[in-house]
């Protein structure tokens, strides 16, 4: 999935507006400016659209887990780029503290089921044996669900 779907999906989420938005991304990027952050929340088919790159989102993320849960005590560990929905989901379930229960909820609330144990090999590392990657469909409906729990006027 594109973090620039990403980036979309979680601003609409938050209800975010443009300055809020480029004030998070700014604490990664410091130059950015607004008609860049526009060009990022701008559809694939428009002319202005530019991808974001994977240590932008990483690090929009990280402010994201800051803003809804406080600085950590401990350094976070180095993301691995090229960043993963698996990441994303695993940046996302911190920085809304999301227990697996309502991981479920989520995604049951648009009729997208996944069991436990599908749920639970999305969070293992890369290699283990169990791990499976979370695709893009699964991420979108988790945005989808996510939307409709924070805002749920948005229907």
């Amino acid at each position: 999935m594109l973090n620039n779907d990403v980036l979309r999906s979680i601003r609409y989420s938050l209800n975010l507006s443009d300055s809020a938005l480029l004030e998070m991304l700014q604490s990664v990027e410091p130059q950015l400016d607004l008609a860049t952050l526009r060009s990022y929340l701008a559809s694939t088919e428009d002319d202005s659209f530019a991808p974001m790159d994977d240590e932008l989102m990483v690090g929009f993320l990280d402010s994201l887990i800051v803003k809804h849960r406080g600085p950590s005590p401990q350094p976070a560990p180095a993301t691995e780029l090229p960043l993963t929905n698996n990441t994303i989901l695993k940046k996302l379930r911190v920085a809304f503290t999301l227990h697996e229960t309502d991981l479920l909820d989520i995604l049951s609330s648009v009729n997208f089921e996944v069991t436990k144990p599908e749920l639970s090999a999305l969070f293992r590392k890369a290699g283990h044996s169990n791990y499976r990657a979370c695709g893009d469909q699964l991420l979108r409906q988790f945005l989808k669900g996510l939307t409709l729990r924070l805002r749920p006027d948005a229907n």
